[in-house]
């Protein structure tokens, strides 16, 4: 983009490299995409709960892996694109920069999130030291593979949307000035 400078000459917009407000765009609106679906697929997966089993919820355990991986890359790749539309980044690189601080950023809030709904759910009591059950650890074991080849598949959808949001603008010649931010 140009903008008519003095005299009607058009120059170029320097911006500065990150644009922080685009960034938290792009984890709100992960957040947003991942919870709405995240308890459709927890719906839909306990309603399939089997109570009078042994292991009630074996099977939902594979198929929320399945659907937080799935979500995970969907929800990252839009919220990178959209965070490198939104921060109108001009290169590749400054894309993927952006769609990285916004999937690190992403993390953290659902890391904060998840700790925070633990403790109001256990009412303050943390984890309790019995011992666990081998039926226990397997679905916890199921879920943590299924999180992280969420996340790391996520990373990668959130630096390739990004970076695929890079907006092209016109090279425009003439002299360069500085635009400060509104106040």
């Amino acid at each position: 983009m140009a903008d008519l400078g003095y005299g009607g000459t058009r120059v170029p917009i320097v911006r500065n490299r990150i644009d922080w407000g685009a960034i938290w765009g792009g984890v709100f609106c992960f957040i947003a995409i991942w919870s709405v679906f995240g308890a459709l697929g927890m719906a839909i997966f306990a309603s399939a709960a089997a109570p009078g089993a042994n292991a009630p919820v074996l099977g939902m355990s594979v198929g929320i892996a399945f659907w937080s991986v799935i979500l995970t890359i969907i929800a990252m790749y839009v919220a990178g694109r959209e965070t490198g539309r939104l921060a109108g980044v001009t290169n590749r690189h400054d894309g993927l920069v952006h769609g990285l601080m916004m999937f690190g950023l992403s993390v953290v809030s659902l890391i904060v999130l998840v700790s925070l709904g633990g403790s109001v759910l256990s009412s303050n009591t943390g984890v309790a030291g019995s011992t666990h059950s081998p039926y226990i650890l397997t679905v916890l074991a199921d879920l943590g593979w299924g999180g992280f080849v969420a996340l790391f598949l996520g990373w990668l959808a959130a630096m390739w949307g990004a970076s695929s949001g890079v907006t092209h603008k016109a090279e425009v010649t003439g002299e360069v000035r500085e635009i400060r931010p509104a106040a």
